[in-house]
C-alpha cells in the first residue's frame, strides 16, 4: 500500500487545502530555511519549494525539502525542465522519494535569459507535460522512460501549474486538460487578481468535467504596494492585475498598502472557498512569509485538519 502525502490525504478527506511557498536563499545558510519555515508551521498542509525561481541560482530545492521535513513541514518539490536532461530528472525523482519527499510539482521553468546567468545553456530535454507523464510512469508502472523496471517504486502525488490568463485565453483550459490527461493529480494556478476572468476559466473547467478529475488550487499572492501591483501588471507575463485593485491600494496611506493587499487576498480566498471546482488555495507570500498567518486566519482557514 502506497504512503499518501499529507496534502493528498487532505484532498481525499474533502477538506479545503492550503499550501504555502518558500523560496530558497542565494547561499548555503540553512538557518534561513528554518527561519522562513517557522512562519508556516501549522498554517499550511504543505509547502512548495521553488527550483531556481526566475532562473536565479539558489539552494537546491531537494535539499530545502529535506530541511523542511526535519522541521515537521511537508514539502512540495518543484522541478523544472530547464536545467536537467531526462537522466538527471529521473535520478532526482528517485533521490527525492528516498529522502521522504512525496509531492512533486512539474514545471517548465523560467527561461535563463531572465535570470542571473543569461549565458547558461538551457536543457528542456523534456517539457512539463512529459515530466508529468514521467512521474506517473515511475509511480504507476514502476518504470523509467526507457521502460527499465525500477528497484523500488516512488509514490508521488503529482502536481503542475496552470495560468488561466495567458494568451490565447481560449487555449488555457485545453492545456489544463492535457496536463490532467498526462497524469497530474493537483493543479496550482498562477496568482490570480482578475476574478472575472478566473471565474470564466473555472466555468470552462467545470463544463468539461476537469474539476472532477483533478484537484485545483487557486493561487493567491498578496499585493504589498501600488508599486508591486504596477510592476506585476506591466512586466510579469501572463498576469492580469485590474485597475480596481490598484485604485484600492492608492486609496490608503503608503504604510497601509500592505494591509490593504492582505485584505484583498482574504476577500479572494473567501470567494474561492465558495466557488465550484476549487479544492484549495496556494498562498504565495514569497519573502513575506510572516504574513501567511494573518491571511489564513483572516480567511477562516485555521485550524488545519489532521488527517490519517
Amino acid at each position: 500500500m502506497k504512503a499518501q502525502s499529507n496534502l493528498e490525504r487532505v484532498f481525499a478527506a474533502g477538506h479545503f487545502a492550503v499550501t504555502g511557498e518558500l523560496g530558497p536563499p542565494r547561499g548555503a545558510d540553512a538557518e534561513v530555511i528554518k527561519e522562513k519555515g517557522q512562519y508556516l508551521v501549522g498554517l499550511v498542509d504543505s509547502v512548495n519549494v521553488t527550483d531556481n525561481q526566475t532562473a536565479v541560482v539558489r539552494m537546491a530545492s531537494m535539499a530545502v525539502c529535506r530541511l523542511l521535513l526535519d522541521m515537521g513541514l511537508e514539502p512540495n518539490l518543484q522541478m523544472v525542465c530547464r536545467d536537467r536532461n531526462r537522466l538527471a530528472i529521473q535520478a532526482d525523482l528517485l533521490g527525492a522519494s528516498a529522502l521522504g519527499i512525496k509531492n512533486v510539482l512539474c514545471l517548465s521553468g523560467d527561461h535563463q535569459k531572465f535570470g542571473d546567468h543569461p549565458q547558461a545553456k538551457n536543457v528542456f530535454d523534456i517539457d512539463s507535460m512529459q515530466l508529468i507523464a514521467t512521474c506517473k510512469k515511475m509511480r504507476d508502472e514502476g518504470k523509467l522512460i526507457n521502460e527499465h523496471e525500477l528497484e523500488g517504486v516512488p509514490h508521488f502525488f503529482i502536481g503542475a501549474a496552470a495560468n488561466p490568463f495567458a494568451d490565447p485565453f481560449d487555449f488555457r483550459v485545453t492545456r489544463l486538460a492535457k496536463k490532467i490527461e498526462a497524469g497530474v493529480d493537483f493543479i496550482q494556478s498562477q496568482c490570480i487578481y482578475n476574478m472575472d476572468k478566473f471565474r470564466t476559466w473555472m466555468q470552462q473547467a467545470n463544463d468539461l468535467g476537469l474539476t472532477e478529475k483533478c484537484y485545483i488550487m487557486a493561487g493567491i499572492t498578496p499585493l504589498k504596494s501600488v508599486g508591486m501591483a504596477r510592476y506585476m501588471q506591466k512586466f510579469v507575463p501572463g498576469l492580469d492585475v485590474p485597475e480596481e485593485y490598484i485604485a484600492r491600494l492608492k486609496g490608503v496611506e503608503k504604510k497601509e498598502q500592505g494591509a490593504e493587499g492582505i485584505k484583498i487576498a482574504i476577500e479572494q480566498i473567501q470567494e474561492m472557498k465558495e466557488m465550484k471546482g476549487i479544492s484549495g488555495v496556494h498562498v504565495m507570500a514569497i519573502e513575506w512569509e510572516e504574513k501567511v498567518e494573518e491571511i489564513v486566519t483572516g480567511a477562516g482557514l485555521l485550524p488545519r485538519p489532521e488527517v490519517s
